[in-house]
């Protein structure tokens, strides 16, 4: 297979990618600004900027099996996009929770967090997922050097607190979650054979 050129990166697969992962956003503000949300919009736009941070998320780790399954080196040129949308579904689905659900009432957020296991876990998550995007930039890649890569190693953590805040909003039909979380574990048990492969290479 020819390999995917700067060119063709930048100017067809990059824009293509944005629009894409943009769409789930437009969908949702078109759905609220024409009263299209269902009979509680509230719900409705906490589950889908939740369950779209996740995608994503996991969209972002599948990007390096992907590459070397179809040996197309620039594809993790890809990763950063995604992990920024990661992180913009993430702020979305935190305002929404501190904004249309919580009404900016501080003192009631900050009692709700440890009272309310799922909303812990889930905070605990949006504030790992925070340092990630931050320092997401080449320059702070330069900057922080080896730094940077353990900090990035918060990408394998993220999705087990995501997957159980997750779950444990949910009060019936976990099957969800679970195919969320049987995705995951494939993308794990990849990367461990790719790792073991490298180590009988040396």
């Amino acid at each position: 297979m020819k390999n995917i050129s700067d060119r063709q990166l930048s100017l067809i697969i990059k824009p293509s990618l944005f629009i894409l992962c943009l769409l789930p956003f437009i969908f949702l503000l078109i759905a609220a600004l024409t009263d299209d949300l269902g009979t509680n919009p509230v719900e409705t736009l906490t589950h889908e900027t939740g369950e779209w941070a996740l995608r994503l998320l996991l969209i972002t780790l599948f990007i390096t099996p992907l590459r070397r399954l179809t040996g197309q080196p620039s594809l993790i040129k890809l990763r950063r996009m995604l992990g920024l949308f990661t992180f913009f579904y993430a702020l979305l689905h935190f305002i929404t929770y501190v904004w249309l659900d919580q009404f900016f009432d501080w003192s009631e957020i900050l009692e709700d967090i440890p009272k309310r296991p799922f909303i812990t876990i889930g905070f605990i998550s949006f504030v790992l997922l925070l340092p990630l995007a931050l320092t997401s930039t080449n320059a702070m890649q330069r900057r922080l050097k080896k730094k940077w890569l353990t900090l990035h190693k918060l990408v394998y953590v993220i999705p087990v607190l995501v997957l159980i805040h997750f779950t444990w909003s949910l009060k019936a039909d976990y099957s969800e979650p679970i195919i969320y979380a049987s995705f995951f574990m494939l993308l794990m048990l990849a990367r461990l054979l790719d790792s073991r492969k490298k180590a009988l290479q040396l």
